[in-house]
């Protein structure tokens, strides 16, 4: 990374917004370490002894390793994930644009955003930052083979093992930007269609196997039983009082999500006014579209774009964590965006201009705000 970047912050007011963004990550993390954590917790306690079970490939995976598991895990295993993709994130930036003073002003956008890294933080045990960092290893990776496929394959059966609300959150954002760098480059031929045509089966199959036949086949109780022998302190049992997810059918969920919706629905002009906030950062990724090599080009990301949203607004009808789901939305947008920048282009795209008044109005906006939250605003 280049260390200019770093160099006499109060120089350059984008510097100042980095460490400011630093300081705000900070203060998001000491409250969020404050905070009991229900969801997360259970989830690492959560495994496969009563067979196939959804969401506990993460509670699996820490049984390899401990008998009983503490509180303080869930936050060394997700500190270490939301380290992991800090580190994978600044590498892909840095290949697709670049790291000097010209594109500190999209580095502040996306990594600054209150979508990603801060919420992330603040969701900080909750699984959606695993979509996030294998999706940004997928733009990483050379994508020259069939292999590239079937490991976006795997990836996206990983990501419906550890929990399979991901067939919506990241699974349509894999299968674009694998559409953006293996097929519009390489070409389609036979073989890499029934490639792809067998890894969405795959896909799909396990999503209809977890959603529908993933519950515990044991009474509640005995359940419970199960989780409080492997927590290191079974006398936290306030800690599983939601193991009623493994029981809860999707028709309950969604009576659920509708019931509430009279008041979440309150909080959809505040995330239109976060969106309208990141406006320089929307107005760079279509000038990065218009700027397309191919009109077909266009036309799929066009279509991609269409799909993600669609996957993203089936959520918000089935599930109500509305603050999360907008903000992994905002992060497939800004990673869909790496993706358009690597395919060919008739002409250079000017960057988010350093100097503009609102731009910077905006930036120490968007710096400021801490997170957006887990279903309602903040």
């Amino acid at each position: 990374m280049n260390s200019r970047v770093w160099q006499n912050p109060l120089q350059n007011p984008w510097r100042l917004l980095l460490a400011v963004n630093a300081a705000v990550l900070v203060g998001v993390f000491l409250h969020k370490i404050q905070l009991r954590p229900f969801v997360p917790y259970i989830h690492l306690l959560v495994d496969y002894h009563y067979g196939f079970t959804k969401r506990a490939l993460i509670g699996a995976v820490v049984s390899l390793f401990t008998d009983k598991v503490p509180v303080w895990l869930v936050f060394a295993v997700a500190g270490a994930a939301w380290l992991l993709t800090l580190g994978l994130f600044a590498k892909l930036f840095r290949r697709t644009f670049g790291f000097d003073d010209a594109q500190l002003p999209l580095f502040v956008f996306i990594a600054g955003s209150p979508f990603f890294l801060k919420n992330f933080m603040h969701t900080l045990g909750h699984f959606d930052i695993y979509g996030c960092a294998l999706t940004i290893v997928l733009l990483l990776i050379p994508a020259r083979s069939i292999a590239y496929v079937l490991i976006a394959a795997l990836v996206s059966i990983v990501l419906i093992l550890i929990h399979h609300i991901f067939v919506l959150m990241y699974v349509p954002t894999i299968a674009a930007i694998v559409v953006l760098r293996f097929y519009l480059v390489q070409g389609v031929t036979r073989l890499n269609i029934a490639a792809g045509c067998g890894a969405l089966a795959a896909v799909g199959i396990l999503f209809l196997v977890a959603q529908f036949d993933g519950t515990v086949p044991v009474p509640y109780d005995e359940f419970i039983r199960h989780l409080q022998g492997r927590m290191a302190d079974p006398s936290r049992t306030d800690l599983l009082q939601f193991g009623y997810i493994w029981y809860q059918p999707l028709a309950k969920e969604i009576a659920d999500t509708w019931g509430r919706m009279p008041s979440n629905i309150l909080g959809i002009p505040v995330f239109a006014l976060l969106i309208w906030l990141h406006t320089p950062l929307w107005q760079y990724f279509a000038r990065l579209i218009n700027a397309l090599a191919s009109e077909s080009h266009r036309r799929i990301v066009v279509a991609a774009l269409v799909m993600i949203g669609a996957g993203y607004l089936i959520m918000f009808a089935i599930v109500f964590d509305y603050s999360r789901w907008i903000s992994n939305w905002a992060v497939c947008m800004f990673l869909l965006l790496h993706a358009v920048k690597m395919l060919p282009a008739s002409k250079e795209v000017s960057l988010i201009p350093p100097d503009d008044r609102n731009t910077n109005i905006f930036g120490w906006i968007i710096t400021l705000i801490p997170r957006v939250g887990i279903v309602r605003p903040f």
